[in-house]
């Protein structure tokens, strides 16, 4: 997980460290003196009253403050000149960690399940074999595989160029108990973290899940958010297949910091290719995943 997970939270970062600067190397006043200033990095909650589209007033920023901890995963918290806290925007947000793209490869242990399938199919994409269906309440969806993984070995054979047809025939003839995989956590992937503004937007506009238009200065183009692209996850739950009013919905619902995953709409519509529409609709596994 990056130290500023969004440009909100880098912001957020230098005022903190501002005002930091400022309370160490102030000397003890003999007399009243007049409160300095520092252009450029918002050293007082007033001046962040209102900036970047986001709505950060005093009484809500001592209201939200309850919620996130003395210590923060990405900023320590520092007073200001009021011997008030800025809170990072981020806070301890738990779509940010279940979206998380971790680096480095995995071994997952499959089992089948009493009709013998782990309830996963395979893609061949530039001579490796992704993941392209979780299927709901099966074994593949237990031990946490997700779209776009990438199979590096299955049971200790690799499977770099392999054919789909390959790959799934060594699920079959594994082992029912035992089956070992080699798990790249989705290459094509990215993650892109946001906060909405006062109205609840986060400035993209998605048509069938792909990323279609940004909003000028919205949060998503701050951020680095790109069309072309097409939805995978929203704030770590899998929205493939769902309907553009059902990921209106969970973007809705799913609180103030919203983190995507997002893969380029050309390596997506490869992936799912010659996959009925119906099996993405109904058999993907869309459940929230644990942390």
């Amino acid at each position: 997980m990056s130290l500023y997970p969004s440009l909100e939270d880098l912001k957020v970062g230098q005022t903190i460290q501002a005002q930091a600067s400022q309370i160490t190397s102030r000397p003890a006043p003999a007399a009243i003196m007049a409160p300095q200033t520092q252009q450029g990095l918002y050293p007082s909650l007033a001046d962040l009253s209102n900036y970047m589209g986001l709505s950060l007033t005093n009484e809500e920023i001592q209201l939200n403050l309850s919620l996130v901890p003395a210590q923060d995963n990405a900023l320590t918290l520092a007073p200001t000149q009021a011997g008030a806290l800025v809170a990072p925007v981020t806070g301890n947000s738990i779509g940010l960690r279940r979206a998380e793209i971790k680096s480095g490869i995995r071994e997952m242990i499959l089992c089948k399940d009493e009709t013998g399938k782990v309830g996963l199919r395979l893609r061949s994409v530039d001579k490796g074999i992704f993941v392209q269906l979780v299927q709901a309440n099966t074994p593949a969806s237990l031990v946490g595989l997700r779209f776009g993984d990438q199979i590096l070995q299955i049971d200790g054979e690799n499977c770099a160029g392999w054919t789909s047809d390959r790959a799934h025939k060594a699920l079959k003839r594994g082992n029912q108990d035992r089956i070992s995989l080699i798990v790249r956590d989705r290459p094509f992937e990215r993650t892109v973290t946001m906060q909405k503004d006062s109205n609840g937007h986060v400035g993209f506009i998605q048509k069938k899940g792909q990323i279609t238009s940004l909003v000028k200065d919205g949060s998503a183009a701050r951020n680095g958010l790109l069309t072309n692209h097409h939805l995978c996850e929203i704030n770590g739950q899998n929205v493939i297949g769902l309907k553009e009013r059902q990921i209106s919905e969970i973007l809705a619902n799913c609180g103030q910091t919203v983190t995507v995953t997002v893969i380029p709409s050309m390596i997506y519509e490869h992936i799912v290719k010659r996959m009925a529409s119906d099996l993405v609709k109904n058999a993907m596994d869309h459940s929230i995943p644990e942390v």
